[in-house]
C-alpha cells in the first residue's frame, strides 16, 4: 500500500469515527497504540499521522505520552485535542487546566491562513469536549483560528508541517469537519486516495495465494456478511483447497440451511460440509434458561461440531475467521499499548488453540461497510451483503426462557413474517436491525368465539451506524399493523404482538 495514514491511539471515543473518516476518502489508515517507537513508525512509511483525542490531562503522571523523535520524522502531524496539547507541551509549549471548560458547539474564529484551513469560511461550528487547554504555543507555532474559550483553537507550524486542532473534526457536529481532514490527508500530505475495495480484493487475492500456497484452509461459514465474504475471497483466491463448515445447531432462521447451501454450494461451487447437529444442541439447551449459560452451551458444542467435521477433511494447516477491524482496535488498550490477542469471532464460535491451525484473517483491516463493499466487488447478492446482523447464539438468545424444538419455530414463523413484511415495505434497507424475540410469558386473547391463552412476541427494529448506541426505529403504524395481523392469524401459538420502544443505552438491541 503506498498511502498509509497513522492515527495514534490516546484513548478517545471517536478514533474509529476518526478512521472511518479518512478510509471515506479511499486512503488507508490504521490505528497504532500510543507508544509506538519512531522507528516503527518510519518502517511503516505513512505520509501522515493523527494524534487523537483522550480522556487523560497531558500534565498528568501516568498520561500516555509520544516519542519525541516522531517528530524528527519530517512527517506532517495533526493533533486532535488531546493529541494537539501533546504535541505543543512536547515542543515547548505549556497545557494547564481550563478555568472555564468547553464541551459540545463553540464558534471557530478564522485569524490566519494556511493549507489546513483551505476553503474554510471565517466562522463556523466546531464541537469541543476538553477541560484543559494550551496556554503557550511553541516557538515555531502561530494561532490561525480562536474560539469562546480558547485562543488557539487551531494552531500551526507550516515548515515542519505538524498542526493542532482543540476540536473534533471527525463528529458530525463539526460543520467542516470533513474538510480539515481533508485538507490535511491531501493537500498536506499529498494523499490520492486510491485505496479502494476492488484494490484491497486484488491486494488480498495476492497475499492469500502466497501465504497459502497449496494447503488446505477450512472456513466456519454462518450465513452471515463476515464469514460469506471471507469464504467468496478465499474460494476466489484458492479454489478448491478451501472447505467451508456449516453447522445446523437448530437455532437459524427459517429455512436458513438451505439457503446456505444453495447459495454456496450451488452457485459459488464451494466445498461445503454441514453438520446437521440440531439435536445434539436442543438436547443440551433443555432447561437452560440463563442466556449466559446458553451461550456458553453453544460455543461448546460449537467446537465439537467443528472439530467432528474438520476430522473428516484430513490436514488442515489454516482456519480463517470473519475478524474485523474493530475488532481489532477493540483488543487494543491505549492505555497498556496493543494486545497479541485478538477476540475470537463469533461466527466460530470462540474456536481453542489445541486446535492447531494458522490463523488467516482477511477482513481484519476493515469496517463493516467495507466488507459489505467487499462483498459487492465480489458478486454477492444485494440479500445478503445487507443482510441485518444474527447473534452467534442464534436465535437462542431471541427465547427468552427455556428453548424447545415447538418455541423455536414459533419464533422462526413469526420472525420471517416481521422480515418479508420489511422487505416488502422497502423498510428493510432503511433499518440497520430487525428481529422478533418470544417471550416467557402468555396471555389471555379471543379467536373466534373461543377464550385463548397464548404467547406474546415483541418486535424489535432499531438505528444505528456500528450498535455500539442504537435507537428504535419509528416503523409506520401501518406496516406494524400488517405484521402483528399476519403474526396473529398465521402463526399458531401468538395472539398478542408488541413493539420495544427502548434506545441503547440504556437497553441493549438484543433482549439476552
Amino acid at each position: 500500500m503506498n498511502e498509509h495514514i497513522i492515527i495514534i491511539d490516546y484513548g478517545s471515543q471517536y478514533n474509529q469515527l476518526i478512521a472511518r473518516r479518512v478510509r471515506e476518502m479511499n486512503i488507508y489508515c490504521t490505528i497504532e497504540s500510543h507508544d509506538i517507537s519512531a522507528g516503527e513508525v518510519k518502517k511503516k512509511k505513512p505520509k501522515g499521522i493523527i494524534l487523537s483525542g483522550g480522556p487523560a490531562s497531558v500534565y498528568a503522571e501516568n498520561a500516555p505520552k509520544i516519542d519525541a523523535d516522531i517528530f524528527k520524522l519530517g512527517i506532517p502531524i495533526l493533533g486532535i485535542c488531546y493529541g494537539m496539547q501533546l504535541m505543543c507541551r512536547t515542543l515547548g509549549g505549556k497545557v494547564r487546566a481550563s478555568q472555564k471548560r468547553e464541551y459540545g458547539r463553540a464558534f471557530l474564529n478564522v485569524t490566519r491562513r494556511n493549507k489546513l484551513m483551505n476553503r474554510l469560511p471565517k466562522k463556523s461550528v466546531a464541537w469541543m469536549s476538553h477541560g484543559d487547554k494550551v496556554t503557550e504555543i511553541p516557538d515555531s507555532f502561530v494561532a490561525c483560528a480562536s474560539s469562546g474559550n480558547t485562543k488557539f483553537a487551531v494552531v500551526a507550524d507550516e515548515k515542519h508541517k505538524f498542526y493542532g486542532v482543540q476540536f473534533h473534526p471527525e463528529v458530525k457536529h463539526t460543520e467542516k469537519g470533513k474538510l480539515f481532514l481533508s485538507n490535511f490527508v491531501k493537500k498536506i500530505c499529498k494523499c490520492k486516495g486510491d485505496w479502494t475495495m476492488k484494490s484491497f480484493v486484488k491486494q488480498q487475492i495476492s497475499e492469500i495465494r502466497k501465504t497459502v500456497g497449496k494447503k488446505k484452509v477450512i472456513c466456519g461459514l454462518s450465513g452471515g456478511v463476515d464469514s460469506s465474504v471471507v469464504a467468496l475471497l478465499l474460494h476466489k483466491a484458492i479454489g478448491d483447497q478451501l472447505t467451508c463448515i456449516f453447522v445446523d445447531n437448530g437455532l437459524l432462521r427459517k429455512n436458513e440451511v438451505q439457503e446456505v447451501i444453495d447459495t454456496f454450494t450451488n452457485n459459488y461451487h464451494i466445498k461445503l460440509q454441514v453438520a446437521y447437529d440440531e439435536k445434539i444442541y436442543l438436547k443440551k439447551l433443555k432447561n437452560v434458561i440463563d442466556p449466559e449459560k446458553k451461550r456458553k452451551v453453544i460455543g461448546g458444542e460449537f467446537i465439537k461440531s467443528f472439530e467432528r467435521e474438520t476430522k473428516k477433511i484430513g490436514k488442515v494447516h489454516f482456519l480463517a475467521q470473519g475478524t474485523l477491524y474493530p475488532d481489532v482496535i477493540e483488543s487494543q488498550s491505549a492505555f497498556g499499548g496493543p494486545s497479541a490477542v485478538i477476540k475470537s469471532h463469533h461466527n466460530v464460535g470462540g474456536l481453542p488453540k489445541n486446535l492447531n491451525f494458522k490463523l488467516l484473517e482477511p477482513l481484519r483491516e476493515l469496517f463493516k461497510d467495507e466488507v459489505r463493499a467487499v462483498g459487492k466487488e465480489l458478486g454477492l447478492p444485494d440479500v445478503m451483503v445487507k443482510r441485518h446482523p444474527f447473534p452467534g447464539p442464534g436465535l437462542a438468545v431471541r427465547i427468552l426462557g427455556s428453548i424447545t424444538k415447538e418455541r423455536l419455530d414459533v419464533l422462526r414463523e413469526a420472525d420471517a413474517i416481521f422480515i418479508n413484511e420489511l422487505h416488502k415495505s422497502g423498510w428493510y434497507k432503511k433499518t440497520w436491525q430487525a428481529f422478533v424475540v418470544l417471550l416467557p410469558i402468555q396471555t389471555v386473547g379471543v379467536m373466534g368465539d373461543e377464550r385463548t391463552y397464548e404467547n406474546v412476541v415483541a418486535l424489535r427494529a432499531v438505528d444505528s451506524v456500528d450498535g455500539m448506541t442504537a435507537d428504535w426505529t419509528e416503523l409506520p403504524h401501518k406496516l406494524l399493523s400488517a405484521v402483528s395481523t399476519r403474526i396473529i392469524n398465521e402463526v399458531k401459538g401468538v395472539n398478542r404482538v408488541v413493539y420495544d420502544v427502548s434506545s441503547k443505552p440504556p437497553s441493549t438491541i438484543e433482549w439476552e
